[in-house]
């Protein structure tokens, strides 16, 4: 079976309300892509098209979006996994070009999040609980991770001030990403006196709701031959795990352990380790999620996570550079988009083209994107 590699990646800008429609917010990563990679619309074999569809008007986005890029009649795909929709779109993508069905894939992930209002949207949140014994009783995102974090800060011994820090670093870098929707600096008193969300996290620590769209074009390694790309990025290992939607099926709080299996799995494909990795992009939604990933993915021992980011180790010079590009703390959070993002960022960091966000010399980068409130993990380890 053929190695696969990323020829192509594409972004939008991610903004607080697009004007236009989900077709036209998708065409333009769309448009990004294909010129990134030099393609024609009849190299590609397929599409995935990631969102999730409780924030969409439209039904069946996916056709609506392969006709309006010229992506028919080639066959399209729908994939959904919450806030991690175009990273499983990815594993898709990946898994139809490995085994030979097609030799050039599009990942097309959207979300126009400004369709409905902030309240209907925290309602549909709310809903990817278990709707019979969960999500009636008001349980929300803000409210989900506030627990993990009570849970994190009463095991370890961290403090509201570690969680700031994390805030800190990403305005840092959101303000050197042109496509963020966030890009101003950040005082760490200013996070510490942010009016309350749900304790302990306050207003800077939660990412917000962005309307954006993000793509990545995988090829065989014959398809990549014949067009005759001169830096493809190869992915090396990917990993997948969910865990039960209730969290009374958890057993712990102080971490994701669909985080961790994803992430073993990703590295024992890639045969590599933690400390191979030299970028990594991991989902912030709230701040406490990026503690939580430095150690799920093995950057840190349990507990140790806060270490990295009062040494800043896990800023552009540090050890382990994690979210330079703002993360979804300052890029914003545009569901379906968001791992296509994430993932946009290695491949630029790994051809050397992520401008004043660049990282010396990186050979492996790390994605670390996760839907819901753990209850989907993907891990993909990329490399050149």
């Amino acid at each position: 079976m053929s190695d696969v590699g990323i020829i192509g990646v594409g972004q939008s800008a991610f903004v607080r309300g697009y004007p236009g429609s989900i077709r036209e917010l998708a065409f333009e990563a769309f448009a990004e892509a294909m010129d990134d990679a030099g393609l024609e619309v009849g190299d590609i074999d397929a599409t995935v098209i990631c969102s999730a569809p409780e924030y969409d008007k439209q039904r069946s986005p996916a056709g609506v979006i392969a006709e309006y890029c010229g992506l028919t009649p080639q066959p399209t795909f729908y994939a959904e996994t919450l806030c991690s929709s175009s990273s499983t779109g990815l594993k898709l993508a990946y898994s139809l070009v490995k085994s030979g069905l097609h030799s050039c894939v599009m990942v097309l992930g959207f979300q126009k999040m400004s369709e409905i209002s902030s309240a209907e949207s925290q309602e549909r949140m709310g809903r990817g609980a278990d709707i019979q014994w969960e999500s009636p009783f008001g349980t929300m995102m803000p409210a989900y991770y506030a627990m993990h974090a009570r849970a994190y800060l009463e095991r370890f011994g961290a403090t509201e001030e570690d969680l700031a820090l994390i805030r800190v670093k990403a305005a840092t870098y959101g303000q050197l990403n042109d496509r963020a929707v966030f890009r101003k600096g950040v005082e760490l008193q200013q996070c510490l006196e942010a009016d309350p969300v749900s304790s302990p996290l306050k207003v800077f620590d939660c990412c917000a709701n962005a309307d954006g769209s993000s793509a990545v074009i995988v090829a065989s390694k014959d398809k990549i031959t014949s067009l005759g790309v001169k830096k493809p990025v190869w992915i090396l290992g990917v990993g997948a795990a969910s865990a039960p939607v209730n969290m009374a099926g958890r057993d712990q709080f102080h971490g994701l352990k669909v985080a961790e299996l994803a992430a073993r799995q990703a590295y024992d494909m890639a045969g590599v380790g933690p400390k191979d990795i030299d970028v990594a992009e991991v989902h912030d939604c709230f701040t406490i999620a990026e503690m939580m990933a430095y150690e799920n993915l093995g950057f840190a021992e349990p507990g140790q996570g806060r270490e990295l980011i009062r040494a800043k180790e896990t800023y552009k010079e540090g050890s382990i550079p994690v979210n330079v590009d703002g993360g979804l703390l300052s890029k914003g959070h545009p569901i379906g988009a968001t791992g296509g993002s994430q993932i946009r960022t290695v491949v630029l960091q790994l051809r050397g083209e992520a401008g004043p966000m660049q990282v010396k010399d990186p050979k492996l980068g790390l994605v670390h994107n996760i839907g819901g409130v753990g209850l989907y993990g993907n891990v993909t380890i990329l490399g050149v």
